[in-house]
């Protein structure tokens, strides 16, 4: 009797991650080629394609461990965790974890924070254009007021923080670069991940400007934000700043 849609959709879902099932192959017709290799060609080609979809979206990652090691760290995490949703764009979430917990790389510590950075400037690069916020949008608003504006951050934007100089090892590991060693110890980053027109890019932040900025995605008002920031934060420079930056969403 022939699967029903379900159990023919669970048995194919079971095969793609290693689980060859004899009643999938049983549906599968064969010529020259047997069904049994017609399925394991077909696992190959999805396996490869999803590996091929990661390296696009973590290029730096990719760049700082090589092909190989990339393609073998690809093909475990798909094992872990196959896609579930048909948008290949949005695969990968769960990736930056899955290297930190990666025995393999238990030698590049730093490894999961460039893997979220390639994560961050994806969304970024994905995200709905949207209106900026703009230095004429604030005129109308008294000055008593600005202190407790609420502002969302730009579709897209994100922090990305690491005691690891995140911003040197990406600009290392871009093409044509020069081959120059990164001082992994000379200091951690803060870099803001942005959508740009037909891209994506990050600038780096002050200590005080990521807290800030993360006061702001948590719903803090601009006066409540910069009171978790340093003692020596600058609101009004940090505020112009990210405006001009185009980091703040246009009031609604």
């Amino acid at each position: 009797m022939p699967l029903a849609l379900r159990d023919l959709q669970e048995a194919s879902a079971a095969h793609l991650l290693g689980d060859d099932r004899a009643e999938l192959a049983a549906e599968v017709l064969g010529d020259a080629i047997p069904a049994a290799a017609r399925l394991r060609v077909y696992r190959h080609h999805v396996r490869e394609s999803l590996a091929s979809a990661l390296a696009a979206t973590f290029p730096t990652v990719q760049a700082v461990v090589g092909t190989e090691f990339f393609r073998g760290l690809a093909r475990a995490f798909i094992g872990r965790s196959p896609p579930s949703q048909p948008v290949l764009a949005e695969y990968g979430a769960a990736f930056p974890d899955f290297v930190a917990g990666y025995d393999a790389a238990r030698d590049l510590p730093y490894l999961a924070d460039v893997a979220r950075l390639d994560w961050a400037l994806n969304l970024a690069f994905h995200a709905p254009a949207g209106g900026r916020l703009a230095a004429a949008d604030l005129v109308a608003i008294p000055a008593d007021r600005l202190p407790s504006l609420r502002l969302a951050l730009a579709p897209g934007a994100a922090v990305v923080s690491s005691p690891y100089p995140l911003d040197r090892i990406w600009a290392a590991s871009q093409p044509g670069a020069p081959a120059d060693l990164v001082d992994l110890g000379g200091g951690g980053a803060h870099l803001l991940a942005l959508r740009r027109p037909g891209d994506s890019a990050f600038v780096a932040l002050s200590a005080g400007e990521a807290a800030f900025v993360a006061g702001l995605a948590a719903g803090l008002s601009l006066e409540n934000a910069a009171h978790r920031a340093d003692s020596g934060f600058d609101l009004s420079a940090a505020f112009a700043r990210l405006l001009a930056l185009g980091a703040f969403a246009a009031a609604q």
